[in-house]
């Protein structure tokens, strides 16, 4: 399963800086707007301690996490829904992924030029929003008048469309975000192939710096009106030292737990690659044995032969039965046999729907 997570934001923000820190992958990251032109992705492993611990318990010789795939995307001006800047290039790279990270500079920092002149996060949102909503409404208003005409014919799959659309560009047209729309099941399976911008989750990153005024730590008008924004749209949100991660990232293991302490700084990393994951609707199960401990990546709501075929085709096309425990109980065991002695694997069949932490072992045809 290859999904991917966009990282944007206004220029100057600290969006290639981040990435560095996430990927431990060298793209520019100079002082000024659209140093990084194309797009850059990395490949990013999911910090998991339940498969830290199964693999110490199965002594693997191998273990592979589950992963996320971030896209390094252009700073994005004012205007870029009517192609100021990257404007066009922008969108369609926030086009091809499936959630979005925006990054929002909390720090005040002469050195580091602000595209507007001033922090204020709250304001850099609005701005970023208020241009993906354009480009959308100009997307859906297009296509609106094309189905309008097309679904007089009676067409089921044009008529779940039409519904859509005219739920969204009303949205759209006061300033809402197309996913504030009260869409069906089917209206948003018809309407997916629009990949609107404002459809995609968002995760908020709020990106500080060490040594820095911050917004947060000022604790002024600035900092309460993105509070409430934040609190009132029940945004998903986190907060990143993007500076500190970035220099931490060539730091030993072992020494960069020490070094954050002396900063005084959380793992923001961390935080930000599981909030990604969940901000997807991800969750993992587990294989493990003496060969490989592995963390599989499936969609919240898999049933057991769903989740088989991340493994292999033929664990879903000939499945017969899942054997499953949840991982804590595993390793409370201490291994499958003892687990399997005390009844508390449990074999599951077709309609068993998958739950985060599960360990399997699949048995097919």
């Amino acid at each position: 399963m290859s999904l991917s997570i966009g990282i944007v934001g206004l220029p100057n923000v600290g969006k290639s800086t981040l990435f560095n820190a996430l990927t431990r992958k060298g793209v520019p990251a100079e002082n000024y707007p659209f140093c990084t032109i194309d797009p850059s992705v990395g490949i990013v492993p999911v910090p998991d301690e339940r498969l830290d611990k199964l693999a110490k318990m199965s002594d693997s010789a191998q273990k592979i996490p589950a992963v996320v795939e971030f896209v390094d995307i252009a700073g994005l001006v004012k205007g870029a829904s009517e192609g100021e800047g990257l404007g066009n290039q922008f969108l369609s790279h926030i086009r091809e992924v499936d959630a979005i990270a925006q990054v929002v500079r909390l720090f005040e920092d002469e050195d580091v030029h602000h595209v507007h002149g001033s922090i204020d996060p709250l304001h850099d949102i609005e701005i970023i929003d208020t241009e993906l909503i354009l480009a959308d409404l100009q997307s859906a208003s297009k296509r609106l008048e094309r189905v309008e005409r097309d679904a007089k014919g009676g067409d089921k799959a044009l008529l779940a469309e039409l519904d859509a659309l005219r739920k969204i560009v009303p949205a759209l047209e006061s300033g809402r975000a197309a996913r504030t729309s009260a869409l069906s099941e089917k209206e948003g399976e018809e309407i997916r192939a629009l990949h609107l911008l404002t459809m995609k989750p968002v995760l908020y990153v709020l990106n500080k710096k060490s040594g820095a005024l911050n917004v947060d730590a000022e604790g002024g008008e600035r900092w309460r009106a993105l509070k409430q924004f934040l609190d009132t749209s029940e945004a998903a949100w986190t907060m990143v030292d993007a500076g500190v991660e970035s220099e931490l990232s060539d730091v030993h293991d072992d020494e960069r737990a020490d070094f954050r302490r002396e900063l005084g700084v959380d793992d923001g990393v961390q935080g930000l690659i599981k909030a990604g994951y969940s901000l997807l609707d991800l969750i993992s199960f587990f294989t493990t044995g003496e060969k490989e401990s592995r963390a599989w990546t499936i969609t919240r709501g898999s049933s057991a032969p769903e989740a088989g075929a991340a493994i292999h085709s033929d664990f879903r096309d000939k499945f017969i039965r899942a054997e499953v425990i949840h991982w804590d109980k595993l390793l409370e065991c201490g291994s499958w046999s003892l687990a399997r002695e005390k009844g508390l694997v449990r074999s599951e069949g077709k309609e068993y729907v998958m739950e985060d932490g599960d360990v399997v072992e699949f048995r097919h045809g």
